[in-house]
């Protein structure tokens, strides 16, 4: 699937939910914190997607959509306790782009894959909206953090330190 191709889907749930939001057109970037100053607000409203590949023992691997506030980062201890793992470190960028459906840089807080269960930190969901990439380098979503918690409807863990 191509990055448009998941901007489009992403953006026909949002219409067909009635969520409010808003785009944000911008210049190429895909860093937390650079993306977060184009867009005008602070680093805790940005939803940072990070996938989390978890071995559960030597043949057994989950993946996690481990999304948490921008001025965070993920914890890996978390998430592997989370599911009773026995390790856990980032995804190859192949796999997280395969499972995510979107580059590195641009990954939803979203999962449209039944192989990625999504986990959010509950930090983020403290402000009225979050912000991040739509799977694409030069546009943002704006999202009301309430439509967000009922369409994504993500598992809810403390993942961040």
């Amino acid at each position: 699937m191509t990055e448009h191709a998941q901007y489009t889907k992403l953006i026909g749930l949002l219409e067909e939910r009635g969520a409010g939001y808003r785009v944000i057109e911008h210049a190429p970037e895909g860093a937390t914190e650079a993306v977060s100053a184009l867009r005008g607000h602070g680093l805790a409203q940005a939803a940072k997607c990070i996938v989390v590949m978890v071995k559960l023992d030597k043949k057994t691997k989950r993946y996690v959509l481990a999304v948490v506030p921008g001025d965070r980062r993920v914890d890996l201890n978390a998430v592997k306790a989370l599911l009773g793992g026995v390790y856990a470190g980032f995804a190859t960028q192949e796999v997280a782009e395969r499972l995510s459906g979107s580059v590195s840089g641009t990954i939803l807080p979203f999962s449209f894959d039944p192989e990625l269960e999504l986990v959010v930190d509950p930090a983020l969901l403290a402000h009225e909206e979050l912000f991040f990439n739509a799977a694409r380098l030069d546009r943002s979503l704006a999202l009301r953090t309430a439509d967000y918690r009922e369409i994504a409807q993500p598992r809810l863990e403390t993942i961040s330190q």
